[in-house]
C-alpha cells in the first residue's frame, strides 16, 4: 500500500510495517497523549487571543496557534500511518484503545452493586506457616 504523507514524517508507511506490533500500539497512545495536551493548549491560546483587543494582540501567541495548528495536523497523520500500518500487518485497530475521551464508543459507567462482606475464615493454626528449615509457607 503506498500512502504519501502532507506533512514530513519521521518513518515512512513500510518503517512502520516493520515494527513490532506493541511497538505501533504504544506510538500511537504517546501521540494521542501528546494530541491531547496540544488541543487544550490551542483552546487555551485561542480563548486568551479572542478576548484580546486586535490592538493588543500578541503576534507570539498567534504565531504559537498556527504553528501548533501544523503539529497537530502531523500528528493525527502519524498516528493515521500507525494505525494503517496494525492493518497492513492483519490487526485492525480496535478503536477501544483510542484515547479520545469525546468518543461515542464511551462506555457509561454501572450503578455500583451491592458488596456483601466475606464470611470470615478461621485460621488453621495447628502448623506453623512458615517452615524454617526450606523458608517456604505451608498451604
Amino acid at each position: 500500500m503506498d500512502f504519501i504523507p502532507r506533512y514530513a514524517q519521521p518513518f515512512t508507511l513500510a518503517d512502520a510495517v516493520s515494527l513490532d506490533v506493541p511497538v505501533i500500539t504504544e506510538e500511537i497512545t504517546r501521540l494521542q497523549n501528546s494530541l491531547r495536551h496540544l488541543k487544550q493548549t490551542q483552546a487555551a491560546l485561542q480563548e486568551y487571543i479572542e478576548a484580546e483587543t486586535p490592538a493588543n494582540a500578541d503576534p507570539e501567541l498567534t504565531k504559537a496557534l498556527e504553528e501548533n495548528k501544523t503539529v497537530i495536523g502531523s500528528q493525527e497523520e502519524r498516528v493515521f500511518m500507525l494505525k494503517l500500518a496494525l492493518t497492513e500487518k492483519g490487526i485492525p485497530y480496535n478503536s477501544h484503545l483510542d484515547l479520545d475521551s469525546n468518543a461515542a464508543t464511551t462506555p457509561t459507567p454501572l450503578p455500583p452493586a451491592s458488596v456483601q462482606p466475606a464470611p470470615a475464615i478461621a485460621a488453621d493454626t495447628s502448623q506453623p506457616a512458615l517452615d524454617e528449615e526450606e523458608g517456604g509457607i505451608h498451604l
